[in-house]
């Protein structure tokens, strides 16, 4: 008898139908490309084929292909409405479910130009393609938000860890679009940043409004062998944006601080272990009580994130449980008194992703807000794996709406745990168009470190005065003499990394007189980086070694550089040089050209799991890929035109 693909490719139904009663669970085949047989039968779009596989065969319809592709995205692919209407409607297929590369059905649907299915699902999902919006929100490393609103108006900040400008501050008007608009601590000498090591730093942050003015807290998060390891940070200003003031550290162990104002205006901050409870003073700057465990979570395992709402006579304290892993959730629970007892929601946990298979995992530590309108959102953490299973995005922010049932607990999503594609709250329906990505050459025209303006751009463990200049001719980062591996290098300028797979490029060449001798004596390079932090990252630029210069392409992993190529080439600092890295996924490929040149492949870099957190098993991996541009040695290196692109 034939293959079983062959026979559904052919349209045979008597004859599949005959392969099945031989063999009963034929149909658990896997195509080349990594589709099912399954698949097959939807991709084919043959229709009575489809109902005897679905309502005969044995076959299991929750089966996705190697890169997340659902029975329903096969058939859209088929065209055939019919069957895109049984999948959805009988199957109960999900329109809205996303692959691994973020795609739904609807998605493709728009991409494929199937404009009778396309508005066959917004007609299931209520409303049209541009009233919805894809998660996670904000792309790249946010982890751990925290948000509050002001009239019409939400400021959120996340975690910056031992980057600086330390903990960037969002605004936007409709929660959907975010801006950032400053940062918490813009002064190195404030910072403390110097010698931490990566993932170190400031942690989990919480902004709060009270009386006219804004708080940040968030726990400072030191190097081990040392004590305090972990103390919280407090800051205000009187505009959100900034400028704040000199950061107050709290003396009190544990993480992931928040600030809440009880009724009668005595103000509190809660930190893990479960969620504790001291109060502090009004302007955050002194502890007036000893802490006190509230409620140390449902879970029981790594109970952190605690924040606290008042509504409706209840103290509800939402928290993240479950460590930072594929079992990362939010847990509530609620008492008639600040100091309680609580009680835990027989709903619990309200946000979990359940389903490994899933785009969006690690879904935990969130922070509910109320529209203007009434109704109510959780911003929360998640994480991409894609299609290679690491996460090298980081760890990114995602909003879900909040239902309350009839007995009072908040619910997120209706317990579907995060979903890929969303609606728009009603306020975002169009009111903030304003807020889209920047222009490259806007990346370079505001960045002005001198002014403590960064623009887009941050750097590791702080600055010096003088190292970064914004000239009419690019960006100067002057050298220090110290290797991206060491705990006190800083001259690095760098970018999140925001999809699986992006482009940029950007023109270097030594400035000259800062170097002597023609920039041969000492070994020295400067160009463009992947970096996650000083144990992981990857380089393509010009330099010297051993009295010659050329092209670098290196890659540094643990603890040393585990391969690398250095192309001679005579006049490169004279000419300078232009340098891509295009990546696909976990593959990047390096590539350069002088004035006037063909693009020239330097390296291919195929596995570069190491820049994320599960790469490698070394130090605080809680960050995520960034991008951007260095300089290594005792040397001044001028950038143009740096470009960025996602694909």
């Amino acid at each position: 008898m034939r293959d079983i693909l062959a026979i559904i490719r052919d349209g045979d139904l008597k004859e599949l139908k005959e392969f099945l009663v031989e063999y009963p669970r034929g149909m658990d085949v896997e195509a080349p490309d990594g589709a099912w047989a399954m698949h097959e039968v939807m991709r084919r779009g043959d229709f009575e084929m489809a109902k005897y596989v679905v309502e005969y065969a044995i076959v299991n319809l929750n089966l996705v292909d190697a890169v997340g592709n659902t029975a329903l995205h096969y058939g859209v692919e088929s065209g055939n409405l019919d069957l895109v209407k049984y999948l959805v409607e009988r199957v109960g297929l999900s329109v809205a479910q996303a692959n691994l590369e973020g795609e739904t059905a609807l998605d493709r649907a728009i991409a494929r130009g199937r404009e009778e299915i396309r508005a066959y699902f917004e007609e299931v999902l209520g409303c049209t393609m541009e009233e919805l919006y894809h998660n996670p929100i904000c792309r790249g490393m946010h982890p751990d938000p925290s948000i509050v609103r002001v009239g019409e108006d939400y400021y959120m900040v996340n975690s910056s860890f031992m980057f600086f400008p330390c903990i960037p501050i969002s605004h936007s008007r409709d929660l959907i679009h975010w801006e950032v608009i400053g940062h918490a601590i813009t002064r190195p000498d404030w910072a403390r940043l110097k010698g931490l090591e990566g993932g170190r730093g400031y942690w989990a942050p919480d902004i709060s409004y009270y009386e006219g003015k804004f708080y940040i807290t968030a726990t400072y998060r030191l190097n081990e062998g040392g004590m305090p390891q972990r103390l919280q940070m407090v800051t205000s200003a009187d505009k959100p944006e900034g400028p704040y003031c000199e950061p107050v550290f709290l003396d009190e162990d544990g993480i992931d601080p928040s600030i809440f104002t009880d009724l009668d205006g005595r103000r509190y901050m809660l930190l893990n272990r479960g969620g504790r409870i001291f109060e502090i003073s009004a302007d955050g700057t002194e502890i007036l009580s000893k802490p006190r465990l509230l409620w140390y979570g449902d879970n029981k395992k790594a109970s952190e994130g605690p924040h606290m709402l008042y509504k409706d006579g209840y103290y509800y304290l939402f928290m993240a449980e479950g460590g930072t892993g594929k079992g990362h959730r939010i847990s509530v629970a609620r008492s008639k008194s600040l100091m309680g007892v609580y009680e835990s929601c027989p709903y619990n946990p309200i946000l979990r992703q359940w389903d490994e298979k899933k785009l969006l995992q690690c879904s935990g530590h969130g922070m509910p807000v109320e529209t203007p309108e009434g109704d109510w959102y959780m911003v929360y953490l998640c994480s991409r794996g894609g299609i290679s299973g690491y996460g090298i995005l980081g760890r990114e922010t995602g909003l879900d709406p909040i239902t309350w049932t009839a007995d009072g607990w908040p619910i997120v999503n209706a317990l579907r745990g995060p979903s890929d594609l969303q609606k728009k709250p009603v306020i975002g329906r169009g009111k903030q168009e304003d807020n889209k990505p920047k222009e490259d050459t806007e990346i370079l025209t505001e960045f002005h470190p001198e002014k403590g303006q960064w623009g887009q751009w941050f750097t590791v463990r702080g600055t010096e005065p003088g190292w970064y200049e914004a000239t009419p001719e690019g960006i100067l980062i002057h050298g220090s003499g110290r290797d991206l591996n060491t705990l006190d290098y800083c001259t690095i300028l760098l970018r999140s990394q925001k999809e699986f797979c992006f482009e940029m490029s950007c023109g270097v060449k030594p400035k000259d007189n800062t170097c002597g001798n023609g920039c041969v004596q000492g070994n020295w390079d400067m160009g463009l980086t992947c970096y996650y932090d000083e144990n992981s990252y990857l380089k393509l630029g010009i330099g010297a070694k051993e009295g010659k210069t050329g092209i670098l392409a290196t890659e540094y992993v643990d603890d040393r550089y585990v391969s690398e190529e250095f192309l001679p080439l005579e006049g490169i600092v004279e000419r300078g040089a232009e340098l891509r890295v295009i990546t696909e996924h976990l593959e990047r490929s390096c590539l350069y050209r002088c004035t006037g040149e063909e693009w020239k492949q330097a390296a291919v870099f195929k596995d570069t799991r190491y820049l994320s957190s599960q790469g490698l098993k070394k130090g605080k991996r809680f960050t995520g890929a960034c991008a951007g541009i260095y300089v290594s040695g005792s040397v001044t290196g001028c950038f143009t035109e740096f470009t960025m692109k996602e694909k």
